[in-house]
C-alpha cells in the first residue's frame, strides 16, 4: 500500500462487530463517524448529524433512508443527501471491506466554501434563516469578503421580488454599511441579518423580469433624465425603468446615475415619507459594496417605488394650516440665484468665520414654529457660501435632535415619524456628497419642513444629557447590555452614551457596542435605519456637538424598541455553535 493510500485510507472496526450491532461510532484522526450495516452493506457517515448536530447513531434506518431522530431530518444512507433541504447533505464516506476489517476513506471530498455559497442560496431561496446564519459564519470566518455574501444577496433580491427595491434589500445595505463599525466576532452576524431580511422579503413574492434598454444607444443622458421625470410624473414605472436601464447600459458614471435618481425623486415632496430617497440612496451604496456591473438590475428596481409613491402634495399637513408646499415651490424659483451667489462666495475665505456662526442660529430656526423663517434661512445659507452637501448635514443634525429630544410621553408609534423625517435627510446629505445635483437640493428643504412638522415631538422636549466627564467609559460599556435588556429605558441609554463621550471615550468603541445590541435584536426595519444613519452622521460630524447628539439619539431609539424576543439571535447562536463544534444537548 502506497504512503498516499495509506493517508487516506483509515481502520475504522471489524466488520463482524458492526454485523453484531448494527451500528456503531467510531472516532478517526478528528472525525467522528457512524457506521451502519444495512441491508449487507456497510456505510460511513459524519455522526454530527448537519442541521443541529445530534448525533446520527441515535437515529433509525429504514429502506437505506437514515432517519435524524432530533428533528426528523432525513438523508440516503449511501451518499449522505438529504431530503430536506433545510438540514445539508451530512458527509458520506467511502467504504472498503478487507477481510473482516472496514476501512474508511477520510479525504475531503468537496470544497467547504463552495459548499456554503451553494447553501447561501438555497437559504435565500427557501428563505431558512438557520441555513443563512450558517453559511454567513462559515464565508466570513473563513476568509471570504462580506461583500460576496453582500453581493449574492443583492442581485437575489432585486431578481426575486416583483415589486423592486423594498425593506429587505435596504436592511441588506444598512448591515453592509454597519461592518466596518462591528469588533470582529460580530460581522459575520450582520452577513445574516442582511441575507436573512432579504429572504424574508422576497418569499412568496413573484419574480421580477427587467426591461431591455432602448436600442441603439442613440438617446442623450439629459434626454433620458428628462424622460424619467416624465415618466416619474404620470407614474409609468415601465418607462421609467427603460430609462434608467439604458443610461446604465450606455456606459452612464454613478454619479450621473445618482444624478437623474435623485432628481426623479425631488420633483415631489417627501415622496412615500420619505422611503424612496432613502432606498435610492441605500442601492448606490450598496453599488459601492458590490460594484457598478450590479447597477443595471439594483437601479431598475427602484423604478416601481419612484412611480407609485405618495407624495406630500397630496397631504393635508403639508397644505393645512400651512401650505408647505406654496412655501418650498416659492424657495424653489429663489434657488438657482442663490446657488450660484454662494459659489461665488466660496471663493472668499473670510466669510468662513460668519457662515460658522450663523449656521449654529440656523439649528434653531430650524427646530422652531416658522416653515417661511426656515426656508428663507436655507436660502440664506446658500447665498452666504455654505455649500449643498453642509446645508444637508446640519437639517440631519436637526433631525437627529428631535430623536435626542423624544419625550417618552408621546405615543409609541410616534416614534416612526420621527425616524423617517431623520433617515431621509441623512439620504439626501448622502446623495449630494455623491452628486452635486442642483435638483437635489429640494430635498434639503424638504427635511427641513419634515423636522418643522415634527415639533411636536419635542413638546416637551427630553432634556439632553448634561457633560459629565467624571465616569468610568469601560464600566459604562458593561452597563450598555444589562439597561437594554429592561424595556423603555430610553433616557437611561441616551445619557450613558453622553456620559461615555464626555468622559473620554472613543466613539468608534460606543458604536462597535452599539452595533452589537442592535444585531442581538429581532430586526427592526427603522430601528436599523436610525441606528445607520446615526453612524454616518456622527462619522462625518467627528467629536462635534452634533456627533455627540447622533450617538445619544442611536442610543435612545435603539433603547426605545429594546428587548425584542431575540429569536433571530438564538438561530444565529445555534449557527455559531454549530460551527465551533459545540454539542447544542446533553449525554453526547
Amino acid at each position: 500500500m502506497s504512503e498516499t493510500e495509506s493517508a487516506r485510507w483509515v481502520r475504522a472496526a471489524a466488520r463482524t462487530d458492526l454485523d453484531l450491532e448494527g451500528c456503531r461510532v467510531v472516532h478517526l484522526n478528528g472525525h467522528t463517524l457512524a457506521l451502519f450495516a444495512h441491508n449487507g452493506v456497510v456505510h460511513a457517515v459524519d455522526n454530527r448529524c448537519p442541521h443541529m448536530g445530534f448525533p446520527l447513531s441515535r437515529g433509525t434506518v429504514g429502506d437505506c433512508i437514515l432517519t435524524c431522530h432530533w428533528h426528523h431530518a432525513r438523508f440516503d444512507l449511501r451518499s449522505g443527501g438529504t431530503f430536506d433541504p433545510w438540514a445539508d447533505d451530512v458527509r458520506a464516506f467511502p467504504v472498503e471491506i478487507r477481510g473482516d476489517e472496514i476501512w474508511v476513506d477520510l479525504a475531503p471530498r468537496r470544497d467547504p466554501l463552495e459548499h456554503q455559497r451553494e447553501r447561501l442560496r438555497e437559504g435565500l431561496e427557501r428563505e431558512i434563516p438557520l441555513v443563512l446564519a450558517k453559511a454567513a459564519i462559515a464565508l466570513t470566518e473563513g476568509g471570504v469578503d462580506p461583500a460576496q455574501p453582500f453581493r449574492e444577496g443583492l442581485e437575489f433580491g432585486v431578481h426575486h421580488r416583483r415589486g423592486g427595491w423594498g425593506q429587505g434589500l435596504t436592511i441588506h445595505a444598512c448591515m453592509m454599511n454597519l461592518i466596518p463599525h462591528l469588533d470582529p466576532e460580530e460581522r459575520p452576524r450582520a452577513v445574516y441579518h442582511g441575507l436573512s431580511a432579504v429572504a424574508r422579503d422576497s418569499a412568496g413574492m413573484a419574480p421580477r423580469f427587467g426591461l431591455r434598454p432602448l436600442p441603439g444607444g442613440s438617446a442623450s443622458p439629459e434626454s433620458l433624465e428628462r424622460w424619467l421625470r416624465r415618466f416619474v410624473e404620470v407614474r409609468d414605472a415601465e418607462g421609467a425603468e427603460r430609462c434608467i436601464v439604458t443610461a446604465v447600459r450606455a456606459g452612464a458614471d454613478a454619479a450621473s446615475v445618482a444624478a437623474m435618481l435623485f432628481a426623479a425623486a425631488t420633483d415631489h415632496r417627501y415622496i412615500q415619507t420619505g422611503h424612496v430617497l432613502d432606498f435610492i440612496n441605500k442601492a448606490m451604496e450598496a453599488l459601492d459594496w458590490a460594484g457598478w456591473d450590479a447597477a443595471e438590475s439594483a437601479l431598475s428596481s427602484l423604478a416601481t417605488g419612484l412611480a407609485h409613491a405618495e407624495r406630500m402634495e397630496e397631504s393635508s399637513a403639508w397644505r393645512h394650516p400651512v401650505d408647505l408646499v406654496d412655501i418650498l415651490e416659492r424657495a424653489f424659483e429663489q434657488l438657482p440665484a442663490a446657488l450660484a451667489t454662494g459659489s461665488r462666495r466660496r471663493d472668499r475665505a473670510e466669510a468662513e468665520s460668519r457662515r460658522g456662526a450663523a449656521r449654529e442660529s440656523l439649528v434653531e430656526v430650524l427646530l422652531g414654529d416658522d416653515p417661511r423663517a426656515i426656508a428663507e434661512g436655507l436660502l440664506a445659507e446658500l447665498r452666504e457660501g455654505c455649500t449643498p452637501a453642509e446645508l444637508a448635514g446640519i437639517v440631519a443634525g436637526a433631525a437627529a435632535l428631535r430623536i435626542a429630544r423624544f419625550h417618552t410621553s408621546n405615543e409609541f408609534g410616534d416614534w416612526d415619524r420621527a425616524l423617517h423625517t431623520f433617515t431621509f435627510a441623512n439620504a439626501v446629505h448622502q446623495g449630494l456628497r455623491r452628486t452635486d445635483s442642483p435638483a437635489l437640493v429640494r430635498g434639503v428643504f424638504d427635511a427641513a419642513m419634515s423636522v418643522y412638522l415634527d415639533r411636536f415631538l419635542n413638546i416637551p422636549a427630553a432634556a439632553l444629557p448634561e457633560p459629565a466627564a467624571d465616569a468610568d467609559p469601560e464600566w459604562l460599556l458593561r452597563e450598555l447590555p444589562l439597561i437594554l435588556d429592561r424595556q423603555q429605558q430610553v433616557n437611561e441609554a441616551g445619557a450613558l452614551a453622553a456620559s461615555f463621550l464626555d468622559s473620554g471615550g472613543d466613539p468608534a468603541r460606543l458604536r462597535a457596542a452599539l452595533g452589537a445590541m442592535l444585531l442581538r435584536e429581532d430586526r427592526d426595519f427603522h430601528t436599523i435605519q436610525a441606528v445607520e444613519a446615526a453612524f454616518r452622521q456622527q462619522g462625518l460630524a467627528g467629536d462635534s456637538a452634533s456627533g455627540r447628539v447622533a450617538l445619544i439619539a442611536a442610543a435612545r431609539y435603539l433603547a426605545g424598541h429594546a428587548p425584542t424576543v431575540r429569536a433571530q439571535a438564538q438561530t444565529f447562536q445555534i449557527a455559531r455553535r454549530l460551527h465551533r463544534g459545540d454539542h447544542l444537548f446533553e449525554g453526547d
